[in-house]
């Protein structure tokens, strides 16, 4: 079993625009659609539709509408009692794929909240192979609680997984080695984050075809502890560094792309890019196999509209090119 942490989940509104998006003036909607969103519920999804068993941790009120729309969606849960409605995110779609997100904040956590959110993901861990904690944090919650529960997850037995940004990805970084994860899901500028770079020089380097700087920074990670690290690069394809041979100190690295898509949303596209690599995992497939899993599901997941999430995706069907770096 994988369990999914989302500590701010959302209702994921998504409006297709019949045109480019206008500051300023009345703009149309093609079509929209509801969803549950929250980084570590979309991975859920994706995990549970590829038939991995998931199981998505949230807080929010037992009677939130939020609850049913998960339950309707797939998403096998265990819901933390919490206080306030669920957020609604809201994310504008321009034809050409461009993406405008407007994200609410969310209810703010009260300590008995947060006390049920680790005793709950502790004893789920006891019997999972991978924990996920990924998404920004809600009003209330230190920013080193991701830290806090990488290093009290330890001794699970699980293996720990951190995808997130900015204040929470830094108080993680700040704790290395012991809140190192076992995998870390950045994209280039969070990969600079992490590593106190420039993130976006790298995302530039990398979209030259200059991969160089990117296995750098990543090895840079895995000798402060951190296991494994899959870069997600947009539409330059996606990196990792080790998830190999333990006794590679460097790691090994791999690069890899799929064939051209038209981007209409990238919403979801990183969180279906860490189930792709998960559901690899759990297949027992080989780094090079994981990273191909990767980015074939990010890929669709652009491909699609709103918070479009590549669920029971073939990744044969969507054959991604992997070549090793030296």
């Amino acid at each position: 079993m994988i369990v999914t942490l989302t500590m701010n989940p959302s209702v994921d509104r998504s409006a297709v625009l019949a045109t480019a998006l206008t500051l300023g003036a009345v703009n149309r909607i093609a079509d929209s659609h509801d969803s549950p969103g929250g980084k570590g519920i979309n991975v859920a999804r994706v995990l549970a539709a590829g038939g991995t068993e998931a199981t998505a941790v949230f807080p929010a009120p037992a009677h939130d509408p939020f609850v049913a729309m998960c339950s309707a969606a797939g998403v096998p849960a265990a819901v933390v009692p919490a206080e306030g409605p669920v957020r609604v995110n809201l994310t504008l779609a321009d034809p050409d794929g461009t993406t405008t997100k407007i994200n609410a904040p969310g209810p703010v956590a009260t300590p008995e909240m947060l006390d049920r959110v680790r005793s709950d993901v502790a004893a789920l861990a006891a019997k999972a192979t991978w924990v996920v904690l990924s998404g920004s944090l809600p009003g209330g919650v230190s920013a080193g609680f991701y830290a806090d529960l990488v290093a009290e997850l330890r001794g699970t037995g699980a293996r720990l997984a951190v995808d997130t940004s900015d204040a929470p990805l830094a108080a993680l970084a700040a704790r290395f080695p012991s809140a190192a994860p076992d995998l870390v899901k950045p994209n280039g500028e969070e990969l600079g984050q992490l590593a106190g770079v420039d993130g976006v020089e790298l995302e530039r380097r990398a979209a030259d075809g200059d991969l160089a700087p990117v296995v750098e920074t990543a090895r840079t990670l895995r000798a402060s502890g951190v296991g494994t690290v899959l870069v997600t690069l947009g539409g330059a394809g996606a990196v990792l560094v080790g998830g190999g041979d333990d006794d590679d100190a460097d790691g090994e690295a791999w690069f890899a792309t799929t064939p051209p898509v038209r981007v209409r949303s990238t919403v979801g596209a990183g969180d279906s890019a860490l189930a792709g690599y998960l559901l690899a995992d759990a297949r027992g497939l080989p780094p090079a196999e994981r990273l191909a899993w990767a980015v074939s599901h990010g890929s669709v997941a652009a491909s699609l509209a709103g918070t479009g999430l590549p669920l029971g995706l073939d990744p044969d069907t969507f054959r991604a090119t992997v070549r090793r770096l030296d």
